[in-house]
Parts: structure tokens; C-alpha cells; sequence
């Protein structure tokens, strides 16, 4: 590289918008990037892309951003990969972070590969943990240890061990994040943005896409991260009829119903109801796993729920190793047991 990584400074993050309307990933990532940048001691950016944009970037500051760096142009209004990987290269090659995150939505797990490959650097994808330390993490005789690197932290084969990845030679250190896993802070209201505005300039070739028509699906369930109670199924339901149950015990509890991966494969539920490592991130109050065995590619989606309440029939099943409370039984006699108990008591504080 021509350029030294001592140049390198400061925590960036992609702060993905669709429609002008800001993805709770950006907030995320802006909040686990102030921990990241206290420890070096440097400061977060949000680098917004769009078209009429600027009008975002307040509500970015409110949750933290120092800074952010808006890329406004009409070539921006829809995501497409060509515009927006010239976008936040250029942002790279220009402001250098010594860090680059990106939410590994549908956009970011897109966009993000193409980013690493231009500003040629390394990409950790479907991070979980993210820290400042040294790496290797132990000295090594004939290695030199490197400190402030970011440790980057993911499953790896298929969930059954985790890695500890970093980037010690090229920058920026860029992670991809999925979302859910990342806590954002407290928003400050009224907090105006320090804004950069910044234009590479876009010009359309063979690469742009031509949008034809966008086909947007309309889904009435709801999102299940943002859920406060989750009443989730697995194999164990033994059928799809039976998730009747389920949707009995959320209605008593203001829940929304969720599901294991077996349960998707097996065609009972959708994918966006799937909790997991390949599924979806929740942190929900309550999360009720009915009839799931607790592979730890489903623990890895729902581990850090306040209450974990698990409900199986086989009682060494690896749940009950991460549940705060535990029903070893038959579910079919014990979740309308409880319906009916919660149903009751409702009805008498009413």
C-alpha cells in the first residue's frame, strides 16, 4: 500500500437508509461504534447515501454520530450496487477510516464485498462481537504482536466453534454486522449533525442497473426483533396445525409468534419468522422456545433474551442450559395448561 495505516483514523459506519427512512442497523452500529472509538480514542462517522438525504443526518447525530459525511446525488435514490461501492470507496479513499462497518442486511452483504475489494482490504462478514485488542491475541515468537487492532468475532463452520478474525495489514478494518446483535444508545433528542457533504460524482456506464419497476411485498406480520415477547416453535410442534397452539399463547400474551429453523425447512412458517444464525438476531423481554432442541445455531439468534422460558419433553435437551425457567413435558398438554392459566388471570385483574 502506498498509504501507511498510521493515516488511517476514525469508526465509520454505512448508515443505510431505504426511501429516506434510516435502518435501525445504522443506529446499532453507530452505538457499538462510540465503544469502539472511545477505546482509540478517536471519533464515529455515519456516511449516508441517497438522493435529498441531508435531512437524515440530525437523527444519525442524535444517536451518536460525531459526524457524518452525506453522499447525495440522484444517481442514489434507489440502491444499486455500481453507484453506491463507487460511493463509499470514494468515502475511503478520501477520508481514510482506520474502521468501516456496514449492517449485514440484504444491502450491506451486497455492497460491503465490493467495497473491501476496491479499497483493496480484508472483510470479516456476520460479525457477532466486536472489539479493540491485540492480535495475535497471545505473543508469538517471530511474529510481531499488534495493538488497537479490531478483533472481529464469528461463527464459524456451521456455528460449531467461534473465530476470532483480524485485519493487521490493510485498511480499513471493515466488519459486517448483523442486525439485532448490536445495542444502540439512548437517542438524544435535538442533537443537530456535524454535516460533511461530499460528491465523487456519478456517471452512468454498463455497470448501472436501469430499475424498471420496484414490486414492493406487503407483509402484515410483524417484525419479530422488534418484538417484546416471542413465542417461538420448533420440530417439536410436530406440525404445522399445531403452531394453533402458539398463536393462542401469544394472543393471551401480546406476543408474536417465532420459529426454529427446522420449522422453515420443514415449510410450517416463513423465513422471516426464523430465529437464528441463519435467521434473525432478537434480544425480545420474553422468549418462550417450545418444542426446540437448542442447536447452537439457534442459540446464537436468541441467547441474549432477558427471560428465556424453554418447554421440551427430552430434559437434556442443550435449551434448558440457557433457560431461566424450564418445563420438561408434553407440550401439546402444557402450552394450552398455561393459555388457559394466563387467560384466566387476565381475565380477573380486568
Amino acid at each position: 500500500m502506498n498509504t501507511s495505516l498510521e493515516e488511517y483514523k476514525g469508526v465509520f459506519v454505512f448508515a443505510q437508509q431505504v426511501d429516506n427512512v434510516i435502518n435501525n442497523i445504522a443506529f446499532e452500529l453507530i452505538g457499538k461504534g462510540r465503544d469502539l472509538a472511545e477505546v482509540l480514542g478517536t471519533e464515529v462517522t455515519a456516511v449516508l447515501v441517497g438522493s435529498d438525504v441531508k435531512k437524515l443526518a440530525d437523527e444519525l447525530a442524535e444517536y451518536g454520530a460525531d459526524r457524518v459525511i452525506v453522499v447525495d446525488d440522484p444517481e442514489l435514490k434507489e440502491y444499486r450496487t455500481e453507484p453506491y461501492a463507487h460511493a463509499l470507496a470514494s468515502v475511503i479513499n478520501k477520508y481514510k477510516p482506520d474502521i468501516f462497518l456496514v449492517g449485514a442486511t440484504a444491502i450491506g452483504r451486497d455492497l460491503a464485498p465490493r467495497v473491501s475489494a476496491r479499497v483493496h482490504t480484508g472483510l470479516t462478514a456476520d460479525c457477532t462481537q466486536l472489539e479493540i485488542g491485540d492480535f495475535p491475541l497471545e505473543p508469538r515468537a517471530n511474529m510481531e504482536q499488534k495493538h488497537n487492532q479490531l478483533l472481529m468475532t464469528r461463527p464459524a463452520f456451521g456455528g460449531n466453534t467461534i473465530a476470532t478474525i483480524a485485519c493487521p495489514d490493510f485498511r480499513p478494518q471493515m466488519a459486517t454486522v448483523r442486525p439485532g446483535v448490536m445495542q444502540k444508545k439512548e437517542r438524544k433528542a435535538g442533537v443537530k449533525a456535524n454535516v460533511e457533504e461530499f460528491n465523487p460524482g456519478f456517471t452512468p456506464d454498463n455497470k448501472y442497473v436501469e430499475i424498471m419497476e420496484i414490486v414492493k411485498a406487503v407483509s402484515d406480520t410483524v417484525d419479530i426483533m422488534d418484538a417484546k415477547i416471542l413465542v417461538s416453535g420448533g420440530r417439536g410442534m410436530g406440525n404445522a396445525e399445531n403452531f394453533k397452539m402458539l398463536d393462542d399463547l401469544a394472543e393471551v400474551l401480546g406476543a408474536t409468534v417465532s420459529c426454529s429453523r427446522a420449522v422453515v425447512d420443514a415449510g410450517w412458517k416463513p423465513k422471516d419468522l426464523q430465529v437464528g444464525q441463519t435467521g434473525k438476531t432478537v434480544r425480545p423481554n420474553v422468549y418462550f422456545a417450545i418444542g426446540i432442541s437448542g442447536a447452537i445455531q439457534h442459540l446464537a439468534g436468541m441467547e441474549e433474551s432477558d427471560i428465556i422460558v424453554a418447554i421440551n419433553k427430552d430434559d437434556t435437551a442443550p435449551i434448558f442450559d440457557v433457560a431461566d425457567y424450564g418445563i420438561v413435558g408434553d407440550l401439546n398438554k402444557i402450552v394450552p395448561a398455561l393459555t388457559e392459566k394466563l387467560r384466566a388471570e387476565l381475565a380477573a385483574k380486568q
